[in-house]
């Protein structure tokens, strides 16, 4: 593992822009360090990498994911969420505890938002017993990066999406001055309504939500 570590940190250093870096920390309001390596060369640097270690052929590592969000630049954060995205299909129930403390660890809305749409809504499509078992009690909890995973961790299932977990979770919710559940609520109603929007205008219109959320959640009703 520090080997591989080392062979990650030479590939980013080796590609370390301090002016796109210093513009990235300003956009994400200062709240991690950056090396300035954009999105595309990103994903290149990325593609070598695991080329390189040969991990995308082995079983799911915990430890990569757990040491790579240990790493203080975001673009290790990065990598850790692209291998955990081509390790989808590998996941198990188990896996979400360890989702859990990558959304509560380090937490802003690039790894959460991630995390919440693709790892936990992969793993709770799968097994969905983990719903009533632990996302049930996310909607509520005092984090609020919890509560927002549980608002959006079905932004993907379309026709498949349980309509009365995530009104539910949105009642729960609803009265939230926090930025990030408002925008959460109306992103996952916006969402929703493109496979039913009856059912989100009705929902929309019999509740009390924040103007935030119903602006977002009303931008594909008729």
């Amino acid at each position: 593992m520090p080997s591989n570590i080392a062979l990650l940190t030479r590939l980013l250093e080796e590609n370390r822009n301090p002016a796109d870096a210093e513009q990235m920390e300003r956009y994400m309001k200062n709240q991690f360090p950056f090396f300035g390596i954009k999105s595309p060369q990103r994903r290149g640097i990325e593609k070598q990498f695991f080329q390189e270690i040969g991990i995308l052929k082995e079983p799911f590592k915990h430890d990569l994911v757990l040491k790579l969000w240990q790493m203080e630049e975001r673009e290790y954060q990065n990598v850790a969420l692209t291998y955990i995205e081509k390790s989808l299909k590998k996941l198990q129930k188990n896996d979400l505890e360890l989702m859990e403390t990558l959304i509560t660890t380090k937490s802003w809305w690039d790894t959460v938002d991630a995390l919440a749409a693709k790892p936990v809504g992969e793993i709770a499509q799968r097994f969905p017993d983990v719903i009533e078992e632990t996302i049930d009690a996310w909607a509520g909890q005092d984090n609020m990066w919890l509560r927002r995973t549980a608002i959006l961790f079905q932004l993907k299932y379309k026709q498949e999406t349980k309509e009365e977990k995530l009104y539910y979770y949105i009642r729960l919710n609803a009265d939230s001055k926090e930025f990030f559940i408002q925008k959460a609520i109306g992103w996952a109603l916006r969402e929703y309504s493109k496979t039913n929007p009856l059912s989100v205008k009705a929902f929309i219109e019999g509740h009390r939500l924040a103007p935030l959320s119903v602006r977002e959640g009303s931008k594909y009703l008729p």
